[in-house]
Formats: C-alpha cells, sequence, structure tokens
C-alpha cells in the first residue's frame, strides 16, 4: 500500500479571549504564534511547533452566543517534561486535573491532565526519546 500524503494540519478551537489564550499556549506549552487571520465573522492564531501540528484559536466577533467554557475535547501534546509543563500551567492559573504520573494502563508512560483557560482538557505525555 502507497503511503499517504494525508495529515492533520491543525485542530480549532473556540477560545473566549484570544490573547490570553495565546499568551497561555506559548508560555505554558512552548508555541509559537505563526499566523493571526481576520475573517468576516471570527479573529484567529494560529500557534504550532517549529511549523509542526498547530493549535487554531477562534474568537468568534459576528455578536453571536458561542459556549467556550468546558467543551468536551482533549489536545494531546508530547512534552520532554510534563512536571515542568504542569508547573507552569498552575503558574497560569489554571487547573491541573492529574499530576503527570507514569500510568500503568498507558504502559508505566507519564501521563498528566490539565485544563486551559476555557477549561479544554490539555493532555501531557512523556515524549518518546528522539531516535538516532
Amino acid at each position: 500500500m502507497a503511503r499517504s500524503l494525508d495529515y492533520i494540519g491543525a485542530t480549532g478551537i473556540g477560545v473566549s479571549d484570544l490573547k490570553r489564550s495565546a499568551g497561555f499556549y506559548v508560555r505554558a506549552l512552548g508555541m509559537q504564534e505563526m499566523r493571526t487571520v481576520k475573517i468576516d465573522h471570527m479573529d484567529e492564531i494560529i500557534l504550532g511547533h517549529e511549523g509542526r501540528n498547530a493549535v487554531v484559536l477562534m474568537h468568534y466577533t459576528d455578536g453571536s452566543r458561542r459556549n467556550y467554557r468546558d467543551n468536551p475535547v482533549k489536545l494531546v501534546f508530547y512534552v520532554s517534561d510534563p512536571k515542568a509543563v504542569a508547573a507552569r500551567i498552575r503558574a497560569e492559573g489554571c487547573e491541573v486535573a492529574r499530576e503527570p504520573e507514569p500510568l500503568a494502563s498507558f504502559g508505566n508512560n507519564v501521563v498528566g491532565l490539565a485544563k486551559d483557560p476555557d477549561g479544554y482538557v490539555i493532555e501531557l505525555l512523556q515524549a518518546p526519546a528522539p531516535k538516532l
């Protein structure tokens, strides 16, 4: 079977405060602001890690009522130091629901759970060692 060239490039989430959320993802998760977009009904900030997969923060500006809080969405991040990232999330005033610890049901890999400023679940997984 031929290798597919298709892949997911980004995940978009609605946020209540673009600047606050962008700052959170930059400071707590080490993402970089790649681009801002303004269209007729929303503003967006696209964040990424060195040009890899991105998170698109979307804030609707059309006056419609949107629910930005505690939506059933989970963003999974592979990080080199889950405990340090959890500490940065806590320093941002956000909840760390599960301290990063080895999880037997996940092959004893380090897993932590936190929430971003709008209550989206952030899963922190210990990044695998780089292949040499």
